[in-house]
């Protein structure tokens, strides 16, 4: 039986998925609550990540379990940096290139995505997206942390493929869509 936190809000929409419910409570606990926040930062750390163990415990994630915890701590800690009021819209991989000037086109931006997409577990993807996700509160990207929860506790087996194929594809979807800007004017 799911065990939510006793402050959690009652208004949640019936349809929201445990992901969207945990990200919702995380960012409204963290712009009231400094030392929550504080705790939270460190939950990506293996030495410090036990400080979350409370709030992941009662949204009934299993701290044994590497596979589970660690997308909780991984997307917790990065809330708690970015402190963002509400969900991002942006896919990871849009997110990726909005961090440089020149987009999906920046060498840096498609090294970055090329070590996220050799990814073959949970436990290493999180490893990766640490950085990442830190780059993208210092330049002020608000992924959808919701999707990115779910996408991480997806990622294995068959889903993996599809997960790194969607990164892969919103990360270069600005080329398509810059194409059909293009192609869109000589028309006219």
């Amino acid at each position: 039986m799911i065990q939510f936190p006793s402050d959690i809000a009652v208004s949640t929409p019936e349809k929201m998925s445990m992901a969207g419910m945990f990200v919702s409570y995380v960012m409204e606990r963290i712009q009231e609550e400094n030392s929550f926040s504080a705790r939270l930062k460190r939950a990506d750390n293996i030495a410090t990540e036990y400080q979350s163990w409370e709030l992941l415990a009662s949204f009934s994630v299993d701290l044994e379990n590497d596979c589970e915890r660690i997308p909780y701590c991984t997307v917790g800690a990065a809330l708690a940096r970015t402190r963002p009021k509400e969900n991002g819209t942006l896919p990871l991989g849009t997110a990726i290139a909005a961090c440089f000037r020149e987009g999906y086109q920046s060498e840096q931006a498609k090294v970055r995505l090329r070590r996220l997409l050799a990814c073959t577990s949970i436990k290493e993807s999180c490893h990766i997206l640490r950085p990442l996700l830190m780059l993208m509160a210092c330049r002020g990207v608000t992924p959808d942390f919701v999707q990115l929860l779910e996408q991480l506790l997806e990622f294995s087996g068959e889903s993996q493929v599809k997960i790194r194929a969607c990164w892969a594809k919103t990360f270069y979807r600005q080329s398509i869509d810059d194409s059909d800007r293009t192609t869109e004017k000589v028309h006219d």
